[in-house]
C-alpha cells in the first residue's frame, strides 16, 4: 500500500506539514517495500488559489491509497475521495511517527475535512 504525508522536509524525520495543499514536501511511503521518497509540492506553495486541488491531482498520480496531514480542506477533501483515496486528518508529530501509528491502526481516515477552505 502506498501512503503520502504532508511534510515539512524530504526525510522520515522531518515534521508532518499541518497544511496539505500548501505542504512543502509530500513523502510518499511504500509499506510492503518500507521505501519511501520525498516529492516537492513547490508548485502549490504560492498558488493564490486551487493548491488543495493541485496537490490532490499530485498526491492520486502518486498511486497513494491513504494521505496523511495535519488538516484537509474540503474542495481538496472531495477531490482526493473522489481518486479513491481515503484522508487521515489531525497528524502530529514525525512523518515516521505517523507512519507507524498509521501502520498499527492508531490513525482513522476522516469522514469530512477538518478546515474551511482557505486555510493555512
Amino acid at each position: 500500500m502506498k501512503i503520502v504525508v504532508s511534510s515539512t522536509g524530504a526525510t522520515k524525520e522531518s515534521p508532518v506539514d499541518p497544511r496539505f495543499g500548501r505542504a512543502a514536501q509530500f513523502i510518499l511511503f511504500d509499506t510492503e517495500t518500507g521505501e519511501y521518497r520525498a516529492v516537492c509540492n513547490d508548485q502549490n506553495l504560492q498558488a493564490a488559489q486551487g493548491s488543495g486541488i493541485q496537490a490532490a491531482v499530485a498526491v492520486s498520480r502518486l498511486g497513494a491509497q491513504y494521505l496523511i496531514t495535519g488538516n484537509c480542506g474540503p474542495k481538496a477533501f472531495r477531490a482526493l475521495a473522489a481518486a479513491g483515496i481515503k484522508v487521515v486528518v489531525g497528524a502530529e508529530g514525525t512523518v515516521a511517527e505517523v507512519i507507524e501509528k498509521f501502520q498499527a491502526g492508531k490513525l482513522s481516515p476522516s469522514n469530512a475535512p477538518n478546515v474551511e477552505g482557505h486555510w493555512g
